[in-house]
């Protein structure tokens, strides 16, 4: 395909919402005026396309990126990653440590200051600014364009707890994991191994944190998994590996009635 055609193809990857919420032509993927807003990383020959788009070209966070690339067979596609930012939210630069390097979204390294102070404005792990409420619509426009190219699967690997609950709750099941999440559940149970290290002894830590998707995935962020004896839980926190049929959603609940 010409790139104008990959284009025009994988433009359904974005959220129509987006060009009408930030103004940006939906065929030009310009601005008022004139300035393209809209990025497509699509080599020949690669099996992976990245797409990035900008409320304004010297904006330092994209509003939305995707990545998606090839699965094992032509039935399969792998969702890589999604972010969403609101350009107009508080930025935590939870993103960088105090010396600048970057954290890998906390497997590498941590700025705990913001990290705090992430946490209390609201923010899960790993959110730089507020997101945009986009998860459902994304999905809906992963799922068409499946079924333009005959595509039966969607596969990914939630990075945090609460990416996991939010991807049960729309149609997602378990590759490997479900066991784990059923675990970690458990041990968040009044009693429980997880329950009893909600002491406060970090901010990250607070009583009731059990109660909440979000609290959990800050606890688990700040290492409480690691640090139970449970063999089931021995490498501490693992990224779950996840799949939607596409058209057949699925019912995977390891949070019963969960609050976010």
């Amino acid at each position: 395909m010409s790139q104008s055609e990959k284009e025009g193809l994988y433009r359904l990857l974005i959220p129509p919402s987006l060009f009408k919420r930030f103004t940006i032509n939906p065929l030009s993927f310009t601005d008022l005026e004139g300035n393209r807003m809209v990025r497509f990383y699509c080599p020949e020959r690669e099996e992976t396309v990245m797409i990035e788009v900008k409320r304004k070209r010297d904006d330092p966070d994209p509003i939305y990126s995707i990545q998606v690339s090839d699965g094992p067979d032509y039935t399969q596609v792998n969702w890589d990653f999604l972010i969403v930012n609101d350009p107009d939210s508080e930025r935590f630069n939870i993103d960088v440590d105090e010396q600048g390097r970057d954290t890998m979204w906390g497997r590498a390294s941590r700025n705990l200051p913001e990290e705090l102070k992430a946490l209390r404005a609201g923010m899960a792990p790993g959110q730089v600014r507020k997101g945009l409420g986009l998860t459902r619509e994304v999905i809906g426009g992963l799922e068409y364009f499946a079924r333009i190219l005959d595509i039966k699967t969607i596969s990914l690997e939630a990075l945090f707890y609460h990416n996991a609950i939010v991807y049960e709750r729309c149609g997602f099941t378990y590759f490997e994991g479900f066991k784990r999440m059923t675990r970690i559940h458990q041990a968040f149970q009044p009693g429980g191994k997880l329950f009893k290290l909600l002491n406060g002894s970090t901010p990250f830590r607070q009583p009731g944190f059990d109660k909440t998707i979000r609290g959990r995935s800050w606890a688990i962020h700040d290492g409480v998994v690691s640090e139970i004896d449970d063999d089931l839980l021995d490498e501490g926190w693992y990224s779950p590996k996840m799949y939607l049929l596409v058209g057949q959603p699925r019912t995977a609940t390891t949070f019963p009635d969960a609050v976010y």
